[in-house]
């Protein structure tokens, strides 16, 4: 049994090892691309960062290969199957728009390119949990990893639309909000604090979702920055109070029938509320866009409709 999960962990290495290479060979195509048409050096600042961000996707999936399996008794695929692929090519998306941090002054005749792979790594967010379904490979690996790049995403893609002046500094409240929370985790079980369970909440999968879709939008450049600046505290603040609810359930400071209360009135109240502000924005967009002179931007237009259709309009039926 022991030689079968070896066999198993070995092949998944190999497999994620083949994806890694593959993803450094999109990045070099990349830099060449953008060496003919900007600048070497630019090229080679944004090929720095973003085979930064991929290394530690890979690495991520790496620490985590372990996982790749339906439960914790049950034995290990011998294989990451479509769905944690599809995942592992949302993270190769995020480190493709990651690249472009810090430059956004110096390409802005590219704005487009990070607003068209985030949006694309948002789609994807709404389609691994489908692959992995249809393909009989749901997983726990499958799980950690959507938690861990949606934390990713929302760290990278908010910084890049504060230095577009899209979103306000204070959106990075909620990109630190899961790791804070992560740390305040490990703090007390260091202490040997009570950690109380979590009901189950499809509601947290849901806001992260809004909250891709919401800054994959932003991003583009027709919005009024002033117009995603202040729509954007109002997709935070419901998040961190969900932090912070999670929170007090784990401290055993909120009971956890008032939690499924509150998670039962958001999708009967809230959640729709969020479909409609999401949709009012990509209205704006596109009316916006009706004159606009670049064919490009208003080609990802219907990226951002596909992704309130995909994602948004019935979030539960996409959970992992």
């Amino acid at each position: 049994m022991q030689g079968t999960e070896n066999a198993a962990l070995n092949f998944l290495q190999y497999e994620l090892c083949t994806i890694a290479k593959l993803g450094l060979g999109v990045l070099l195509i990349g830099f060449a691309l953008f060496s003919v048409a900007e600048d070497w050096k630019l090229a080679g600042l944004w090929l720095f960062r973003a085979s930064l961000i991929w290394a530690y996707v890979c690495l991520c999936v790496w620490r985590r290969l372990a996982l790749n399996r339906a439960d914790t008794e049950a034995p290990l695929y011998d294989s990451l199957g479509w769905g944690n692929r599809l995942t592992i090519l949302r993270g190769g998306c995020i480190a493709l728009t990651g690249g472009f941090l810090f430059m956004q002054q110096t390409l802005e005749s590219y704005v487009w390119l990070p607003a068209l792979f985030y949006t694309l790594a948002a789609i994807l967010d709404r389609l691994d949990g489908f692959a992995a379904r249809r393909s009989g490979q749901v997983s726990l690996l499958g799980n950690e990893l959507d938690i861990s790049f949606d934390a990713l995403g929302l760290v990278i893609a908010p910084l890049l639309a504060i230095g577009f002046g899209k979103l306000h500094i204070s959106y990075l409240l909620l990109s630190m909000a899961y790791y804070v929370y992560r740390w305040g985790l490990q703090r007390r079980s260091l202490r040997g604090l009570p950690l109380h369970a979590l009901p189950t909440n499809p509601l947290r999968r849901t806001l992260a979702g809004f909250q891709m879709a919401f800054v994959a939008v932003a991003l583009w450049p027709l919005l009024d920055p002033k117009l995603t600046a202040i729509a954007g505290i109002a997709f935070m603040l419901p998040v961190l109070f969900g932090f912070a609810a999670d929170w007090w359930v784990v401290c055993g400071a909120l009971m956890p029938q008032i939690y499924q209360n509150l998670a039962e009135w958001s999708e009967r109240s809230f959640q729709p509320g969020l479909r409609i502000l999401l949709a009012l924005l990509l209205f704006f967009l596109m009316w916006d866009a009706i004159d606009t002179e670049d064919k490009l931007l208003v080609l990802g237009l219907p990226l951002g409709a596909a992704l309130v259709l995909l994602g948004l309009a019935w979030p539960g039926a996409w959970a992992r």
